[in-house]
Order: C-alpha cells, then structure tokens, then sequence
C-alpha cells in the first residue's frame, strides 16, 4: 500500500514546488514561473504527492500535445528523503493514469543516458526506447527518448521501426514546411544534409507566392518538381483540377499571380512526365505508399493542432493500425522540436486534419528513390 496521497497540484503548492525543485535537481530545474504557468495550464497535469505529514514528497508534470493522442512526461521528482519508497512509480503510473484519462495513446519521456537507476524504472515499466537527443541537458549530456503504449502494443507498424527512417528538419522560417519536409524526404532517401540554404532555395522553386497572408506556402506540384530536379521520383495525389489557394485570397491580382504559377507547374509536370492523380486519396493508399518506402508529404489544417485555420505541410514518418504518426516541422508554443517527431494522430482525426480551405483541398506528395 502506497504511504502517500497523491492529488492534482493547487496554487498554495508553488513555494513547496520550487523548493522541491531545488532540492532534487543542480542543474536543468523548472523556474518558479514555470511551475506557475503549468498550475494554470489547461493542457496540463501536475501530479503532487504528499507524505504522512502532508508535506511535498514528489510531482509529476504531464503536458498534452494538442489535437494528438501524445502526452509527455515533462518533468518527475521525488524528495531525496523519501527515495527508496517506491515514490517514483507511484507517480509515474499516476502520470499514465492521467494521460489515459485524457485519451492519449502515448507516454514519452526523456531521460539522461548516465541515469542508469532511472532507465531501469522506465524499462521494467514497459517504457521503450524509441530515440535519442545528442547534448540535450544544461552539462552536454544526452538525452534517452523513451515511450510507452498506454492502451495496447501496436501490431502491423510501418515505417516506423527504425527511428532514424525519417529524420526530422525544423523549418526557420514561418513559410518554410513544405521545403523542411522536402529536405526530410532528400535526407532519408539520399542522406542529403539539410541546410537553411537549400530550404531558401526549394521555397523559392515551389511557392505559389501569395497565400492568406504573408509569404506564400508551396504548392504540390512545385515541391514535387523541385524533388524530381533533385533525383527523387515524385507523383502527386490532388483533388482539385483548378487552381490551388486562390479561394483564400480576396485581391483580384493576388489571384491572378496564383493562377499563372499553378499553370506553370501543370506544364511543367507534364514535361517532366510526373503522375498527377486528380482524385482524393485513402488511408490505404499512404499505408502503401509507405509499406513500399515512400516518403509521404500530406497538406493539412493546423486548427486541430492550434487553433489556426492555416495549410501546413507535414511529413508521414509511419502508421499502425489506430494512427499515422507525423513529422510536424514546426515546433508550436511550449513545444520541443521533441514533441513535433512521430506525432500519433488517429487515423479519424487525421482524415480531418488532411483538408483544407472551403473547398477541402487534399494533397499529397509521394515521394522515392528512383
């Protein structure tokens, strides 16, 4: 029988917090700020446990990603006094209870590599490991990426059980997704080494110009022309004929610049001998676009992801038989670039997410080796 309560942390926990904080930890500690943030947070779980005394023995922080079914072990600690106790399962299988609650399928968690008692914990416990993070922590060292199934161990999954099968780029600028998905796609297949340069460089090939506001994003068409110019073979799935993007823009002359590239493209296409399918795809047809190898690069809505109605490019790093798992190059608000790789998206909720405009534009670019 566990000898301490736990309960979901309260606004007078914030002086015993920060001082448990920096009790357990010398370095990489949460700031008084932070753990005031987190307390308000509606994305969020603060797990604290209390001893005997009811004073603060430990907490767990639990972050929920936004429109997916991942939560994230942010941060766990047990008082030095209360470690032998068992404490820190208490609260890791209260982080997990938590996370179910809140319909996530998954647990991740890092770890530092020389935390050896800890890895342990997180390997009995059924927590895998999935990836790695060269000088993650505040003194250099590496940081383990562990996770854990909550509901069931998926069967059937593809592409994703090498980590390293897809690398993940972060675009730099806010216009930039499709080119860092491109440049994901040019490291997998061709172990491209990504640079801001050619990022520039494919956004300038494959924009439409104008978009909603700002710069303009990429058109499929042009990323799967500035893939075929770099040695991959390309084919595009698209379910629209007539010109991409111009129902969310108003100026007259705006539209006619998105007109003329989205012509361009259509030819050039042709000349290139590219297979543009003019019809909407499946999940089946990704599954086996990446059964086969494939790098799958799909245009979405951010709005369940952020609450923004804006298309986004993101790459397909694997599928099970419940979720595609995504490469989400844009890190959002309290994300790490951790949180954006393998990103498990339910197959419903992706087949909303894969549409966008009033006119429910879905694309995709397929992208291989020749």
């Amino acid at each position: 029988m566990c000898a301490f309560s736990l309960r979901p942390a309260l606004p007078d926990d914030l002086d015993a917090l920060t001082a448990l904080e920096q009790r357990c930890f010398s370095s990489d500690r949460l700031s008084r700020r932070s753990f005031r943030k987190w307390l308000k947070r509606q994305h969020a779980g603060l797990i604290v446990a209390l001893d005997e005394q009811q004073q603060l023995a430990g907490y767990a922080l639990v972050l929920l990603q936004p429109g997916t079914r991942l939560a994230r072990l942010y941060s766990i600690a047990v008082d030095p006094q209360q470690r032998g106790k068992k404490l820190g399962e208490h609260l890791l299988d209260a982080a997990e209870d938590y996370a179910h609650q809140q319909r996530r399928l998954f647990l991740r968690l890092e770890v530092r590599k020389d935390n050896t008692t800890a890895i342990a914990l997180y390997e009995r416990l059924g927590y895998r490991l999935f990836a790695q993070r060269a000088d993650y922590y505040e003194d250099h060292e590496d940081a383990l990426r562990y996770q854990k199934r909550l509901h069931y161990q998926p069967k059937n999954l593809r592409g994703t059980s090498n980590p390293q099968h897809l690398p993940w780029v972060q675009q730099t600028t806010p216009f930039t997704c499709g080119p860092a998905c491109l440049l994901m796609a040019l490291a997998a297949l061709k172990q491209q080494t990504p640079t801001t340069t050619e990022e520039l460089l494919l956004w300038r090939e494959a924009t439409t110009i104008f978009m909603t506001a700002g710069h303009g994003g990429c058109h499929p068409l042009g990323l799967a022309l500035a893939a075929r110019h770099r040695g991959l073979n390309a084919r595009v799935w698209c379910n629209q004929t007539g010109p991409l993007f111009v129902d969310s823009v108003r100026d007259s002359d705006k539209k006619a610049v998105i007109t003329t590239l989205h012509n361009h493209f259509v030819s050039e296409c042709a000349q290139q001998k590219i297979p543009v399918c003019y019809e909407d795809f499946s999940a089946a047809d990704v599954d086996k676009a990446i059964t086969a190898g494939s790098i799958v690069l799909v245009l979405i809505s951010t709005w369940r992801l952020d609450g923004r109605k804006a298309p986004h490019w993101v790459a397909i790093s694997g599928s099970d038989e419940e979720c595609f798992y995504i490469h989400d190059p844009d890190p959002g608000e309290d994300q790490v670039p951790m949180d954006c790789q393998h990103v498990p998206i339910t197959r419903e909720k992706f087949d909303q997410m894969r549409q966008y405009g009033q006119a429910k534009l879905r694309t995709a670019v397929i992208l291989s080796r020749p």
